[in-house]
């Protein structure tokens, strides 16, 4: 099907954006669910977990490969080929009847995802030309932001006062949506030559992705010292030592590394795993400390993050005008700074904090968190080559996914190691908060480390970026020099 004519930034934009929502939300929205899904399945809260677990590996096994693809078949076709099999695969998760079948589902879930996003990515970097990415990254925050912290929300509502299975269910009409408007409208972008299939890159890239995905999700839970995550990590590392030497050696490569040679590619990379790990790591945690140690139920917690979105929307505003004047250095480095000061001063709350000066203190970590995601991914791909949008957004994306499980799993150990439960002087058992002030004050670590990142990247490295859109300039025709659409998928 020929898609209409219409802007590509608006056609891509609306699909990404519901995508991007759907893929994001689904990540955050199912954990509210799962003591409900294992009391259905007679699981213990252990064993219910496996649901995430296979979502994560197969979502980082298919990361990888979505480059390659998307430059193969072109980006419409792969786009809306994973946009179909999520929504039919969060259907099928919405009728599982048994954990065997749910859990199989939630992998198809994850191969899907891992596609989603990097391609979708790459149509949006390529329909908009260097000096608008910073346009393009704005309309990445409303579901970067939103997204997590409304995935609680809507979850807690779902199952009490349905059912666990709309937790799936309530993505299908927004991928049916998303799915429709994209064959009507959405052009199609395709490399030059993609190159021959990286068979062995792919292996190895599957297996390391996959084994240290599985380590850094169930490391804290079941012992770093258990004899699988320990198997799991070493083959893990291993296979993405050997990815690192096949992949150097090739002149195709599934995982372009020589990318990471490109100075400012490589440092925002570095920062946006510590940013991640820190970011994605209190999402985590702040929702234990209000439901396990302060008593408070899924719904009421899921609203205390909420102020975390709307900070990141109001200060997507700011930075995007910020950007051109003064260059990505400072913003990064004093938003990070912030998010490292905010995360230590959750390490205060307790059962005596004011709830309205937490909301504030949410609010503030996301309207900070918002100076270091939009300038570090918009001045990530300042200098990358129209050719290489594709491999560079799985690069980024990889990065990413490891980075969010990176977090959760630092501050799951940390909390494990110091002890999320003690047992008072009468003998009964009650939240350690120390354990939560011990992680907190590890994830502030994690946005100090991202802070002195960047002090590395060179404004003129994102010089190409800061551009200012000449007046009644759409960008198109840079848009199709990028990459031309082809006009069918």
């Amino acid at each position: 099907m020929s898609p209409m004519r219409m802007n590509p930034k608006i056609a891509v934009g609306v699909v990404f954006v519901a995508s991007l929502f759907m893929s994001i939300m689904d990540t955050t929205i199912v954990n509210v669910a799962l003591p409900a899904i294992g009391r259905e399945f007679g699981t213990d809260p252990a064993g219910v977990g496996v649901i995430n677990v296979g979502y994560l590996v197969s979502l980082a096994v298919f990361v990888p490969l979505s480059g390659w693809l998307g430059d193969r078949f072109g980006t419409r076709r792969v786009f809306l080929a994973s946009l179909a099999l999520f929504t039919v695969a969060s259907l099928l998760c919405g009728a599982a009847g048994s954990m065997t079948s749910l859990t199989l589902y939630r992998i198809l879930q994850g191969a899907a995802g891992g596609l989603l996003t990097p391609v979708g990515m790459t149509m949006l970097f390529r329909a908009f030309p260097q000096e608008e990415r910073m346009r393009a990254t704005r309309i990445l925050m409303l579901p970067t932001a939103v997204a997590p912290a409304a995935g609680p929300v809507l979850g807690g509502w779902l199952v009490d006062g349905w059912s666990w299975h709309w937790v799936f269910i309530v993505n299908v009409p927004v991928g049916l949506a998303a799915l429709v408007f994209g064959l009507l409208a959405l052009p199609d972008y395709r490399a030059e030559r993609a190159g021959r299939f990286d068979a062995a890159g792919f292996l190895l890239s599957a297996v390391g992705f996959g084994a240290a995905m599985y380590a850094l999700s169930e490391g804290a839970s079941q012992g770093w010292g258990s004899a699988r995550i320990v198997a799991s990590a070493l083959v893990g590392g291993c296979a993405l030592a050997a990815l690192v030497v096949v992949e150097l050696r090739l002149p195709e490569p599934m995982l372009d590394l020589r990318l990471f040679r490109d100075r400012i590619f490589r440092t925002t990379n570095l920062l946006s795993l510590f940013s991640g790990a820190a970011f994605l790591g209190m999402l985590y945690l702040f929702p234990l400390l209000m439901q396990d140690a302060l008593g408070m139920d899924a719904l009421h917690s899921g609203l205390m993050v909420f102020p975390e979105a709307l900070g990141v929307m109001l200060a997507s505003q700011i930075a995007s005008r910020l950007y051109p004047r003064i260059g990505p250095r400072r913003i990064l480095a004093t938003g990070s700074a912030v998010v490292a000061c905010c995360l230590a001063l959750m390490a205060t709350i307790g059962p005596d904090s004011n709830l309205w000066a937490v909301r504030a203190l949410m609010f503030v970590t996301g309207y900070a968190m918002s100076h270091v995601f939009m300038p570090s991914q918009t001045a990530a791909f300042a200098t990358i080559g129209a050719r290489d949008t594709g491999a560079a957004s799985t690069l980024y994306n990889a990065q990413r996914q490891l980075g969010s499980a990176l977090g959760v799993a630092v501050l799951g150990t940390v909390l494990t190691a110091v002890g999320a439960v003690t047992v008072n002087a009468s003998g009964t058992p009650v939240a350690n908060l120390a354990a939560y002030r011990a992680a907190f004050l590890t994830a502030a670590g994690l946005a100090l480390a991202a802070a002195a990142i960047s002090l590395l990247v060179r404004d003129s490295d994102a010089a190409a970026t800061m551009r200012a859109v000449p007046a009644g300039g759409t960008g198109e025709g840079a848009a199709e020099s990028v990459a031309e659409p082809v006009g069918k998928g």
